[in-house]
């Protein structure tokens, strides 16, 4: 059998998967169309429309979108880690393709948003240190601690969700996302009403104590997995993984049905891609997201009612059965068309998708005052002009921020890698093992498949 590595063997991973195009449009069309449902969500579109109360009662835009990042994530970041086959290479480009333009968004929202206004809590709970920490990992929607944006919730979930591909990459578990999609369903199913979220208390003390706990277990982890030392980044691996599925099951503070039903979700998009290249029987794979997809219903069904829905800041259950369901006919109705050449304007906005996602809801409280809303207009003409503003404004702003940003620090990231493995290199390839008994056929030499590049979402 060939070793797995945990590093490059010269440049790239040895994970054997059929190539799949460098890049596919049809999942930047699906992260476009996300983020701009999510922005037109908080843009508060229904409220402008004569029957957008009746689409509100029934389908919450805000979850449609979400769920629609969520899967794009699972399809994609664990073949972006197997195509490299490498923890560190995975990690540098994650880290510099997600935090610069957090971080930027941050400095630009401080500077713009108008005074009192809360969008920005990272310096407003009274506890800084604790806040920026506990933000800085990208956890804090585990941790107890108000998130420093709102939309930034969702980047807990990504990177609880990177840490977990992680750890069963480093364990080689990483093919079974079948069972760890069926897992967190049926778990969701008879558990997700009564599992505990507050394990490790809301006072202050407590919560002090577990983001300090946290910071050190993930820059632990971060060193190890850095470093290009194969031992040392199975350690690295095992702790953030661990450290991931600790907190999503002890700790979250969404109820404990939603983050198992994301997190289903996530890793039935991983069963998708593997089905379609091959890596699992197809049939297992309709049947693994069938039940996920039934079991999102169920769950929405059972537990979103009776007070629920102000946790998940939804309507109801009905509205929480159709806008998942409705994420899963978009997500597989592209799917379908993956072979087709998609709009450019779609491909476009789901290159600046992760821009638009972080900046839109500052956007929208800086733009409103300025020109008098709210009240919100009434008139038809000034509905339009008024969404047409919001939307310019924002796409100007996503577009320069991906292109300032975005690109520079990406290529910023690649150079970084290089240094790195200059500086710390990998250890020299292990020999190929010995050759097969006669008759006994050799194994196939392992090919680097090509899959889209990933954005992250609301990404990564």
């Amino acid at each position: 059998m060939r070793q797995r590595r945990l590093w490059p063997p010269g440049r790239r991973g040895a994970e054997n998967a059929p190539a799949a195009g460098s890049r596919l449009g049809w999942l930047d069309a699906l992260r476009g169309l996300a983020a701009l449902v999510v922005a037109l969500h908080h843009f508060g579109i229904l409220e402008l429309l004569p029957f957008g109360g009746a689409v509100w009662a029934h389908f919450d835009l805000g979850l449609y979108g979400v769920m629609v990042f969520f899967l794009v994530s699972g399809y994609i970041i664990p073949a972006s880690l197997e195509r490299r086959g490498d923890v560190r290479a995975f990690w540098v480009g994650r880290l510099f393709r997600i935090y610069p333009a957090l971080i930027a968004t941050y400095v630009v929202a401080i500077a713009i948003l108008p005074k009192g206004d809360g969008s920005v809590a990272l310096f407003r709970t009274g506890h800084d240190l604790i806040s920026l920490t506990a933000n800085a990992t990208m956890l804090q929607d585990m941790l107890n601690v108000v998130n420093g944006m709102g939309v930034t919730w969702t980047l807990t979930y990504e990177m609880v969700f990177y840490f977990l591909v992680t750890g069963l990459f480093t364990l080689g578990w990483h093919k079974r996302s079948s069972v760890f999609a069926v897992g967190f369903a049926a778990v969701g199913l008879l558990f997700g009403g009564t599992l505990v979220a507050d394990v490790f208390g809301h006072d202050v003390d407590s919560t002090r104590h577990l983001v300090l706990a946290a910071a050190l277990i993930v820059l632990m982890g971060f060193v190890c997995m850095l470093s290009g030392n194969p031992a040392l980044t199975r350690i690295g691996g095992l702790l953030v993984g661990a450290l991931g599925a600790v907190l999503l099951f002890t700790n979250s503070r969404a109820p404990g049905f939603e983050t198992l039903t994301i997190f289903a979700t996530m890793f039935a998009g991983t069963v998708l891609y593997r089905a379609e290249h091959g890596q699992i029987d197809r049939t297992q794979a309709w049947l693994v997201c069938g039940f996920v997809v039934v079991s999102g219903v169920a769950i929405g069904w059972m537990y979103n009612r009776n007070g629920m829905e102000n946790s998940t800041w939804t309507s109801g259950w009905v509205a929480w059965c159709l806008s998942y369901t409705g994420a899963w006919a978009t997500f597989l109705g592209a799917m379908a068309l993956r072979k087709r050449r998609f709009p450019k304007v779609l491909t476009w906005l789901g290159a600046v998708s992760f821009s638009l996602y972080l900046l839109h809801l500052h956007l929208l409280h800086t733009i409103g005052p300025m020109v008098g809303v709210p009240p919100r207009p009434t008139a038809t003409g000034a509905k339009v002009l008024w969404t047409a503003e919001f939307l310019s404004v924002s796409l100007v702003a996503a577009y320069l921020m991906y292109r300032l940003v975005e690109l520079p620090f990406q290529k910023l990231g690649r150079k970084a890698l290089k240094t790195l493995e200059r500086v710390l290199p990998a250890p020299p390839a292990q020999p190929a093992p010995a050759a097969p008994a006669q008759g006994v056929p050799a194994p196939a030499a392992p090919t680097e498949p090509k899959v889209p590049a990933e954005s992250g979402s609301r990404s990564g």
